[in-house]
């Protein structure tokens, strides 16, 4: 009865914010059912990846929940640089990376934390989070200073912003190639905290995957759709380009993450929760803001990647806090809490700007 109801409402949202975008009903009206209806198909994406997940594997699982976690994020991000919104994309990768780190990781943690007095995960698979989220900082911090301070042409800019974004696209792969090949034994969970132990999924193979590719169409519909509202809507209410791609944008597209991360933390698989958060965190700042480097030069415009210093202390901050928690393999419900708070403090800095 649960599942009938959600896709009724999965439908009724999607439909409305077509109509909405179809029959120009407003940038307001469609900026608010397009938000409620990705908020929907991301809650879809998240169900049909842990569906899927199921079936892969723990490790597989994981990096497909990432992937199609963020495809919200990505899909929005693409459409963006195509409009040649790139301070909006800055801060919309921004938002996805602080928000999986201290929303998302905070969230699971305090909700998992409060059914269970303490949880545990491999504590090898968080050091190397550890090191990974580093070299994400590095790779955003060094391009900035190197460009602000010795005042870089734009070719200059544009060639060490693709070399960064290269480097920063092989490392992650080596990352997929150590993790889930050389060393995928190391860093497994144990059998009780493996993401679809002791589970039924709720789909067959071929239908999981069928939803898979639906919800992926949907998110990319939604997203377009979503889009085209943004300048109407910050100019209406006087929000700053910053604040919405930020935390606006990044809230929307995190929802797959949210789903699935917390429902995983709250059956005591936190290993599995903290793999999506941090996760799709190294994702989106070792794979997605590079590859949106390269998409940018396709589109005639190349993007650079220098963030600004606002971003950057966001991002450093979000990785110190989540590094300081999560490097001991274990966590509590206060942890979690420290995590929302340091959010919280962040999205009221971002909102006065």
């Amino acid at each position: 009865m649960r599942k009938n109801w959600f896709f009724i409402a999965l439908t009724g949202a999607f439909v409305l914010s077509g109509a909405a975008h179809y029959m120009r009903w407003g940038a307001i009206l469609e900026f608010a059912f397009s938000s409620v209806a990705i908020l929907f198909v991301a809650g879809f994406l998240g169900k049909a990846t842990e569906s899927v997940a199921h079936y892969a594997g723990q490790r597989l699982g994981g990096f497909l929940n990432a992937t199609f976690g963020n495809a919200a994020e990505l899909i929005i991000a693409i459409f963006l640089v195509k409009e040649g919104l790139f301070d909006m994309v800055k801060a919309s990768l921004t938002g996805a990376i602080i928000g999986n780190l201290l929303l998302v990781l905070g969230l699971s943690i305090l909700l998992g934390g409060l059914k269970y007095k303490e949880q545990h995960y491999n504590i090898h698979l968080a050091g190397y989070n550890a090191t990974l989220m580093m070299l994400a900082v590095i790779g955003l911090f060094v391009p900035a200073i190197f460009v602000k301070v010795e005042n870089f042409s734009f070719e200059q800019d544009r060639l060490l912003s693709l070399t960064v974004a290269g480097i920063l696209i092989i490392a992650y792969i080596l990352w997929l190639i150590f993790s889930m090949i050389t060393h995928k034994d190391t860093l497994a969970e144990s059998e009780a905290t493996s993401a679809g132990h002791g589970e039924q999924p709720a789909w067959s193979k071929k239908t999981s995957i069928l939803f898979l590719v639906l919800a992926t169409v949907m998110v990319a519909l939604v997203s377009e759709w979503l889009v085209g509202t943004l300048e109407t809507f910050t100019t209406r209410f006087g929000l700053s380009e910053l604040f919405v791609g930020a935390f606006v944008i990044a809230i929307v597209g995190n929802a797959a993450e949210h789903s699935a991360a917390v429902m995983l933390a709250m059956k005591n698989k936190i290993g599995a929760a903290v793999e999506i958060a941090i996760g799709s965190s190294l994702q989106i700042a070792l794979f997605v803001a590079p590859v949106l480097v390269f998409v940018s030069m396709l589109f005639g415009n190349t993007m650079d990647i220098v963030f600004t210093t606002i971003e950057l202390a966001a991002i450093g901050v979000s990785v110190f806090i989540a590094t300081s928690i999560s490097r001991d393999g274990r966590t509590n419900w206060y942890e979690g809490a420290l995590l929302l708070m340091v959010y919280i403090i962040l999205g009221f800095a971002f909102y006065l700007v």
